[in-house]
């Protein structure tokens, strides 16, 4: 296949998308009005409601949802003024007497779930998160579960990958809002030559001879997965209806993994690999191996010699491996609502905003990939060289699940454990080995172990991979040492040795250099710094 895209010039982008307004009938009426009743987090609903919400499903009139609703929706900052608009058409075009008086505040997707499990009550009725957030959300009640019809409305409007990631169980509990979350490989064209792209081995050599460097963070397992895809492997977490991870289906410690441990080394022992997914070409790199969020800087470092594939192949033994990945996407979720009527019309909402006008007013705006079969369709979308670089690697990408928080610390480490080796067989299996006795650690840890809380990040030069102890007295947990940290330094508190539970939502950032205490209020995830005395 012949993987190298034309670059289109942002001249494509002018062509004029439809509004997100106008009747909407035709993506809200497959869902029942009434379904989505609070039965979690601590929040039951009432039987009166119950009663209510049950009578409007079965009737399907829109005047059962007729009224004005004050909610909150946590949006990305760039995103807040398109979400007030939206809102307003919803307002303007719904045909159930729905008006939402919607104050709309700046939250990321990253941190929107960290947020979320602290203080439920307190959280956005309707927020956007990121899909591997999906688990901590469903166990901590933060999230409702879709009914069937609206459960049927998601999976009939939006491609197979991105209801995956909305999923735990048998059941949905979010409505897909983007499908652009995954990476592919950015090059100068002056370094490497079109008839080159598809070969791992091809590249490294012009890269090699140019002086070059080749850019991709495979000291990150949401990257270095995907070599070990690329060979058939897999690794599965599975989880039940409650969202608690109760096994992993994993083969990557296998015959297949060795190839995959193999292609790994073939590139990180050679001097030009640079451990980023950063837009590095003004620094050196012909190759990056990142995302459509670097697209523009790319753009602007290469200028004519911009170019853009999927990822390339590898060989081993005659044999060639074409380097697979993950795809990810952005979700819609609706809190449990103590009023199911009002928890309906919320869902109305939720719909609303993920449908393809809506998706294609982010694309215009922003540059987010749909999740929306339509919209994906639209010529405009189709021309775009990111997200056609990300279609044809969807060819050989794994659709993200939910996955246990530890499983990103584990499995980083195998690209470490690879690169110290000296390319044997045996040495690479050793690495797998010692993976798979990792993630199997996982399902015996204690519980004292789950719920205690650690500090982890940059203190002691250390690059965010020792856990280092905290006591608790109460909810409040002290590290068992003070450290000497310097301004800037960077740091969390994780419970279980695991990402699940984190704080703050973004990094704790030190101002002045000092000797301090790390100390964690886990009921409301402050974290603050203790002076040692």
């Amino acid at each position: 296949m012949k993987k190298t895209l034309a670059l289109l010039l942002a001249a494509a982008m002018t062509v004029s998308l439809a509004a997100c307004g106008g009747n909407n009938s035709s993506t809200t009426t497959t869902a029942a009005a009434g379904e989505t009743a609070a039965t979690t987090g601590g929040q039951e609903t009432t039987a009166a409601a119950e009663t209510q919400a049950a009578e409007t499903q079965a009737a399907g009139a829109g005047s059962e949802l007729a009224g004005t609703y004050d909610i909150v929706i946590w949006a990305p900052d760039a995103a807040v003024d398109l979400t007030k608009s939206q809102v307003d058409d919803f307002n303007s075009s719904n045909e159930y007497g729905i008006t939402i008086n919607a104050t709309v505040e700046p939250v990321s997707e990253a941190d929107a779930a960290s947020n979320m499990i602290t203080d439920v009550q307190a959280g956005g009725d309707l927020f956007f998160f990121a899909q591997d957030q999906l688990s901590r959300l469903i166990q901590a009640g933060a999230v409702s579960k879709l009914g069937t019809q609206a459960a049927e409305f998601a999976r009939d409007s939006n491609n197979a990958a991105s209801i995956l990631a909305a999923q735990s169980g048998s059941d949905l509990y979010a409505y897909p809002l983007t499908a652009d979350n995954g990476y592919f490989m950015y090059y100068d064209k002056s370094v490497v030559p079109e008839d080159h792209v598809d070969s791992l081995e091809d590249i490294i050599a012009d890269c090699e001879a140019a002086g070059k460097n080749f850019s991709y963070e495979l000291e990150n397992a949401w990257y270095n997965a995907g070599v070990f895809f690329g060979t058939g492997c897999h690794s599965d977490w599975i989880t039940n209806d409650a969202g608690e991870f109760i096994s992993i289906d994993d083969d990557f410690n296998s015959d297949k993994g060795l190839i995959a441990a193999k292609g790994i080394y073939k590139l990180v022992s050679s001097p030009i690999w640079v451990n980023s997914s950063n837009a590095d070409f003004a620094s050196g790199s012909a190759v990056v191996v990142t995302g459509t969020w670097n697209y523009a800087t790319i753009l602007e470092q290469l200028g004519d010699n911009f170019g853009v594939a999927d990822l390339p192949s590898f060989n081993v033994d005659g044999t060639d491996y074409h380097i697979g990945s993950y795809s990810g996407c952005k979700l819609v979720g609706v809190k449990p609502q103590t009023d199911a009527v009002k928890g309906a019309a919320i869902q109305r909402l939720a719909q609303y905003l993920t449908n393809k006008e809506c998706q294609l007013a982010r694309f215009e705006a922003f540059g987010w990939g749909p999740s929306n079969k339509e919209a994906l369709a639209d010529p405009v979308v189709q021309a775009d060289p990111t997200l056609s670089a990300l279609n044809e690697q969807g060819s050989y990408a794994v659709p993200q699940p939910n996955i246990h928080g530890s499983w990103w610390d584990i499995a980083k480490v195998i690209t470490t454990d690879v690169k110290a080796t000296d390319g044997s067989d045996d040495a690479l299996k050793a690495c797998l080995e010692k993976y798979e006795e990792s993630i199997n650690a996982v399902f015996t840890m204690s519980d004292d172990v789950k719920n205690a809380f650690t500090v982890i990040g940059s203190i002691n030069g250390d690059g965010w991979t020792l856990d280092l102890p905290m006591t608790a007295e109460g909810d409040v947990w002290t590290s068992n040492e003070a450290y000497e940290m310097e301004a800037g330094t960077e740091f969390k508190c994780r419970q279980g040795k695991a990402w699940d539970v984190a704080y703050p939502a973004d990094n704790f950032v030190v101002d002045t250099a000092g000797t301090y205490y790390v100390q964690l209020d886990a009921a409301t995830g402050e974290v603050t710094l203790v002076p040692a005395s």
